[in-house]
């Protein structure tokens, strides 16, 4: 019979790479661990893992395994988490997911009066998921997921909780600086400056470069948005970014904004929970917190 601590093991042998260093994160001897991987395989009826002198490589049974205990644990581990606040009186922790690397910016003026609001609880931000931002939702490691594109699921909920509009952001000396809108060839001979994140989730490809069959001279990543304004600003290329976040910026840097198309690039943001995560007090609130209108306030008396 499949137990937990056999996933558990399977778990940490994968971490640690050795049963040596995996016995001492589980606080066991190395023979008690090495009797324990003999009896689960014996459990099971195959190998679990194919011996290469020390090393130890999982079989596809043993990777199927790896796989359900990444899904599952963190499950357990949130519940028995969740059981203990309830115990305790606590409120516990907010986690939140980002897939919008914008919305930083937004988001600590949303987490501001929020941890005012809620002095017990905490919030803890993720950037990179194993299973990607839905996956993560399903598999517990996060709460709260901001995104711009909702995947709908059953058993998740999005809500959302403001419009944007996507624009191009050019240095105040770049030729398309005064221009009402740009058009797609336009961009042709562009350095065109993002996020790293894949071409098939930005929107300046999916909703207008590639309808128009175009695509921009060059096209180069970069982490933070300080520093991708700071080589627009610079007349060193070209940066697709929402409206709101492109004037705040523009207050302190020459740079401005140009409508992406005749009728512009509208978006929205969401917030993704899980549909049985409803009644939490402390979540409901942070989506209220949201879809609020402070934020905007916030920014415009910055």
């Amino acid at each position: 019979m499949l137990e937990r601590i056999h996933l558990v093991i399977v778990r940490e042998v994968a971490r640690q790479g050795s049963l040596t260093a995996a016995a001492g994160a589980l606080f066991l001897t190395q023979s008690a661990l090495s009797h324990t991987v003999k009896k689960i395989e014996q459990q099971l009826g195959t190998p679990i893992w194919d011996r290469d002198g020390r090393s130890l490589r999982l079989t596809q049974a043993g990777q199927y395994l790896l796989s359900l205990a990444e899904r599952l644990l963190p499950q357990f581990e949130h519940a028995e988490e969740r059981m203990k606040q309830y115990a305790e009186g606590e409120r516990g922790t907010l986690r939140i997911g980002m897939e919008c690397h914008p919305c930083y910016q937004w988001l600590l003026k949303v987490v501001s009066p929020y941890l005012e609001r809620w002095p017990d609880v905490d919030v803890d931000v993720k950037q990179r998921f194993q299973f990607g931002g839905i996956g993560a939702l399903f598999g517990y490691d996060i709460d709260v997921l901001v995104t711009p594109d909702p995947l709908k699921r059953p058993g998740l909920r999005f809500d959302p909780v403001f419009d944007y509009e996507q624009v191009l952001v050019v240095a105040e000396s770049h030729a398309l600086a005064n221009a009402r809108y740009v058009k797609p060839e336009q961009l042709m001979d562009e350095t065109l400056i993002t996020y790293p994140v894949e071409t098939d989730r930005l929107d300046i490809y999916n909703h207008f470069l590639r309808p128009a069959g175009v695509a921009p001279r060059r096209h180069k990543t970069i982490e933070t948005t300080d520093i991708m304004l700071q080589m627009v600003a610079s007349n060193r290329g070209v940066a697709a970014l929402p409206r709101w976040l492109a004037d705040e910026y523009a207050e302190r840097m020459p740079v401005v904004s140009v409508k992406l198309g005749k009728d512009g690039i509208a978006k929205q943001i969401f917030l993704g929970t899980r549909e049985a995560d409803a009644p939490i007090d402390y979540l409901k609130s942070f989506v209220e917190f949201a879809r609020g209108a402070d934020w905007r306030a916030s920014r415009l008396s910055a």
